[in-house]
Parts: C-alpha cells; structure tokens; sequence
C-alpha cells in the first residue's frame, strides 16, 4: 500500500476518496454519527444571519466573523442540513491534507515524494468524529494549511513582498475563523528568521498582511454600530476559553489524541535516525518541529477544550510520517506498520459497534451529541428563549432572540438591578418569542422590571415552559 501511494500520479487521489468515505460511511448507515453542539451553535447562528441578523448586535454569540458567516451561506442554501456541514467538514479534511502534500512535493522537502502526506493527514483526521464536523477550528485551519506555500522563499535571494503579504493575510483570516489561531504567527515568524534576508522589515509585512483582514472586518463593525460588540464577543470570549463550550470532555479528547500522539512519536525517533541533504530540507524540518510546539502550546492554551482541536496537529504529524513510511531494507516493516495504524483508526472510531469501549476506556462522542431534550418534546419549529444553558432546546425550535448563547447572555440576566441592562433587554427584545424556558428562576424579577414583555408570559402544562399571551388592553 505504501508502494502505491509513493507514486505522484493523481489517481492515486480516487483511493484516498474512497479510504476517507470508508472510514465514515458505514457510521452513517448505523446512525452512530448525531448531530453535535458546534453544529448546532453553527445552525442557530447562521439561520440568524440568514434572517438579516447582525453578527455580534443582533446575535449574541462568541463564534468568530468569518466562520459565522460560513454558516449563513450554509443555511441560505440549505437551513439546518447536517448532511451539508458533514459533506463540507470532509472536502476540507482532503483539501487540507492535499494541499499540503502538494506543497511538500513542490518544495522537495524530503528525500521521498507521493501522496503519503496526504495518508496520514486523512488517516490521523478520522479517528475522531470531531474532525467530521463543520467547527470554526477546521475551517480556519484551511487557511493556515494554504498559508504554509507563502511561508517559504522560491528564490535564493528569500521572499517577496506579496509572498508575505499573503502569508499574513490567510493567518489573519484563519483567526477571523477560530481567534486561538492567531498562535500560528509564532511560525511566521519563525520562516521569516529562517528564509528571509532582512527580518525586521519581513516580519512587518507579515503583521501587515496578518492585521489587513481585521481592519477590514473592524472597519464593517465600525460602520454598522456593533464595533465594541466585536470587541466584547470576538476577542474576550475567546482568552476565556469560550471555545469549550462546545467541545468534548478534556479527559475523552486526550485520549483521542493518544493514537495520533503514538504515531508522531514514533516518527519523531524515525526521524532522528534519518538525514536530510539539503539545507531547505534541514530548515524545513525545524519549521514544522516549531508547528508542532505552537500546536502543543495552543492546546495547553485552550486546556485542550476546542471543537476538532485535533486538527492544528495534523499538518506537521503529516509531515514527520514521511519519515516513518520512508525507504528501508526492510520494507515490510512500514507496511505492517501503517497497516496497524489503519487498524488502530477504525478500532477507536468504530469502538462502540465492535464494541470496544470497555477495552479502549473511551465513551463514544454521541453521548456528548445534541440532542432533542425530552422534557420539551411539545415544543417543535417555535421561537424560543431559554434562560439558561440547556442549548438542546434549538435542535427542535429557534432563537427568537438575539440571546442564543447564555454564558453572553447572563452579562445581562445577571444584573437586572442596573438601569442599562433593563433598557438593554427592553432595546433587545421588541418581538417577545413565542416561548420562554426558564430553567434559572429569572421569569418573576423579568416580569416585575420589564413587565410590557415579560408579564404576557403565562404558564402552560410543561414545567418551566411559558407562553406568551394576548397583549393587555389598556382601559381609557
């Protein structure tokens, strides 16, 4: 198998196709693949946008620029469709993991040229069913991937100044997807000491590149009244790890990441052992060990609590597995070897159907999915607001108000003792939802402070579920 895919032919592509649908698919069919709270945040959001809701003033959620609006195009061509996120989720993977194996050929930054890369980076990105969901992390991940070609000097005199230009911008635009990936300028920067002649001047063009797309999307806040709103939503949120709110317990993501961990572990002594002539191969090499240190770093940053963090680490594992499927005397080797990591991969992704999990320790993913709260089964395809953090709610219904994340909301729920915070929810609220569900016992103090909203709110025969009724006529 190694042999067949050292080859640089493109059909080599079709069963790269064909491995990565095998590994997902048959999860499919046996519906072992639910929907899970990235995507659902991803289709709150973007129904909201999708209904002329403005990021960050209209819609109170910490999910960055850029994948928000992935989101409203998603829905404006199909509302609510997880097969669309779950097909898009997979051609990012292979666009991913193709690109940087074309980059790793062009460059000739290892003795050994095929579309191995590419293996190991569809390889590594099924063992998780994070990686299968469309999560700003991967989406911004794409861009980084794409960014790496302009990190690295065609000429013997270094870069250009468009080169780093548009090196800095894609990174700009990976974090305007996924903020934490704005860690990745510490590679940048290490390519600039690395390739370029004059590294002052190079790594400013690098800032200026990385900084442009920000100010172009500060400046559409600025013009729309919601610039402190970016600041308050985008970039707070994220340094207090908003991000995990979405993702898997840390405890099941680190194991998760054991089998990839064991492989580029194993790479990293293969590698060691092995030598490179040229001296662009050598200063390669140390550019995707700093990768994978910025990687290690951002996953301590965000104590391991991000949807699909796995993937920040796929790009230099992919890399350093060349050095594992490499050339030897004893060929078999490798390929008992990759045949073990492929045996390994469907072990973990397939352990609740073999079943595998008493042996593994792993609890599948699906007991952390969204789904449809029990308690609320009346309430279906209406406009809600839920005091509180139980988000399962909108697999069933909608936000019918800019409050859809209530780690951000209690900012306001929190302090209804305070004049502007009244008037805010007032300014916030001028089409009260249908329902309200108030799991936190806020409904009384709402009603007795804003009672032209929330005194219509009547009780139904579901505890905690209020309905709005008739408006109150007004005797003369």
């Amino acid at each position: 198998m190694l042999e067949f895919f050292r080859s640089t032919l493109p059909t080599r592509l079709v069963l790269l196709l064909l491995l990565a649908l095998g590994l997902r698919l048959p999860l499919l069919w046996l519906g072992e693949v639910p929907l899970s709270l990235a995507e659902l945040r991803g289709w709150v959001v973007g129904e909201k946008l999708h209904a002329g809701a403005l990021l960050y003033r209209d819609v109170y959620d910490h999910t960055a620029p850029l994948a928000a609006a992935v989101y409203g195009l998603l829905d404006l061509a199909l509302p609510r469709s997880w097969f669309l996120y779950r097909l898009l989720a997979l051609v990012l993977v292979l666009a991913q993991g193709i690109r940087l194996n074309q980059v790793l050929n062009r460059y000739n930054v290892h003795p050994e040229r095929g579309y191995l890369a590419a293996l190991t980076y569809v390889l590594l990105a099924s063992v998780s069913a994070e990686l299968d969901t469309l999560s700003p992390l991967l989406i911004g991940q794409t861009f980084a991937v794409f960014a790496l070609s302009a990190l690295l000097p065609t000429t013997r005199e270094g870069y250009d100044s468009s080169r780093l230009f548009r090196a800095g911008f894609l990174l700009g635009v990976a974090a305007l997807c996924f903020l934490p990936l704005a860690w990745l300028l510490l590679l940048g920067l290490f390519a600039v000491i690395s390739f370029a002649a004059n590294t002052f001047r190079s790594f400013l063009l690098l800032l200026c590149g990385f900084a442009f797309p920000y100010a172009a999307v500060a400046t559409f806040f600025l013009y729309t009244d919601a610039l402190p709103q970016f600041r308050q939503l985008h970039l707070e949120p994220m340094l207090n790890w908003a991000a995990a709110a979405d993702a898997l317990p840390a405890p099941l993501q680190l194991g998760l990441m054991a089998l990839p961990g064991l492989v580029v572990a194993l790479a990293l002594l293969r590698m060691f052992t092995s030598s490179l002539g040229l001296v662009f191969q050598v200063k390669f090499q140390q550019l995707m060990l700093v990768w994978l240190a910025v990687a290690l770093v951002m996953g301590a940053a965000l104590r391991g609590l991000a949807p699909g963090l796995l993937a920040v680490l796929l790009a230099p594992a992919s890399y350093f597995c060349l050095f594992l499927w490499q050339r030897t005397k004893r060929l078999w080797i490798a390929e008992v070897l990759l045949l073990a990591v492929i045996g390994a991969v469907v072990a973990v992704r397939y352990r609740a159907v073999l079943p595998l999990q008493a042996v593994l320790h792993l609890p599948k993913e699906a007991d952390y999915a969204a789904k449809s709260d029990p308690r609320y089964q009346v309430l279906r395809g209406q406009q809600v607001l839920v005091l509180g953090l139980n988000r399962r709610i909108y697999v069933d219904n909608y936000a019918g108000t800019p409050y859809v994340d209530w780690a951000l909301a209690r900012r306001d729920f929190r302090h209804l003792n305070e004049y502007t915070t009244v008037v805010r929810l007032a300014e916030n609220l001028p089409t009260p939802p249908t329902y309200v569900i108030d799991e936190t016992g806020l409904l009384p103090e709402l009603r007795y402070k804003l009672p032209h909203i929330f005194g219509r709110y009547e009780r139904t025969g579901t505890p905690r579920v209020f309905r709005l009724g008739p408006p109150t006529k007004v005797k003369l």
